[in-house]
């Protein structure tokens, strides 16, 4: 995937969120800075989530070392990991960390353990 690909569904989950009155914010440089960030950071009355984005048409792989980055982030910063995947034509769907499936070296999100194992856009922004 391209980074301008991947820059715009950000902002398009970023906007999501908005219209459905959560304050969130894109965090610039993710992926490129020697920090840990996510590509999202979201919240709405005491609920915060710390989200890394995916898109594609296929089973997109996770490197390991940003999952763990994504979770270490999330603890320090009291928020909720989730990975946020769409998959052309279907919408966003959410999973938690410990729902990807693990290769031994990188992580795994396809079509099927999105409908499986996550939860779509209304479900996770809902009050």
């Amino acid at each position: 995937m391209s980074k301008s690909k991947g820059s715009r569904t950000e902002r398009e989950l970023l906007h999501l969120f908005w219209e459905k009155k959560w304050l969130a914010t894109r965090m610039a440089g993710s992926g490129v800075m020697p920090f840990p960030c996510p590509d999202l950071l979201v919240g709405k009355k005491g609920r915060v989530l710390a989200i890394e984005c995916k898109s594609g048409k296929t089973t997109r792989y996770i490197a390991k070392q940003q999952v763990e980055e994504l979770i270490d982030f999330a603890k320090g910063f009291g928020a909720e990991p989730w990975i946020a995947i769409r998959f052309d034509n279907m919408g966003w769907f959410f999973l938690k960390p410990n729902n990807l499936d693990f290769t031994g070296k990188n992580y795994s999100v396809s079509k099927e353990l999105a409908l499986s194992k996550g939860i779509n856009f209304t479900e996770i922004a809902k009050n």
